[in-house]
């Protein structure tokens, strides 16, 4: 089962970061997201958060962070939470 939790709001694909603006729900390391777009479809485990270049272990709605991703991604591509 997958949840709309945010969108990117900018990409840094020379060094494979998006910033991701939470609407939705909180985020943790260790988490399973799937990031949705026009030509981007791919899930991934989130192994780094940060917000303000602090790593972080846990997000909450309303927060803007940076995240590594394990492939290109682009503006206003959606980003789902994979539950069981």
């Amino acid at each position: 089962m997958e949840k709309l939790i945010g969108k990117i709001t900018h990409c840094f694909n020379n060094i494979n970061v998006a910033v991701l603006q939470l609407i939705g729900d909180e985020l943790n390391v260790g988490d399973t997201i799937h990031i949705k777009g026009h030509t981007t479809d791919f899930t991934q485990v989130i192994n780094s958060m940060q917000i303000e270049h602090k790593s972080i272990q846990k997000a909450k709605k309303g927060d803007d962070i940076g995240l590594k991703v394990d492939n290109p991604v682009h503006e206003h591509d959606e980003v789902y939470k994979v539950t069981d």
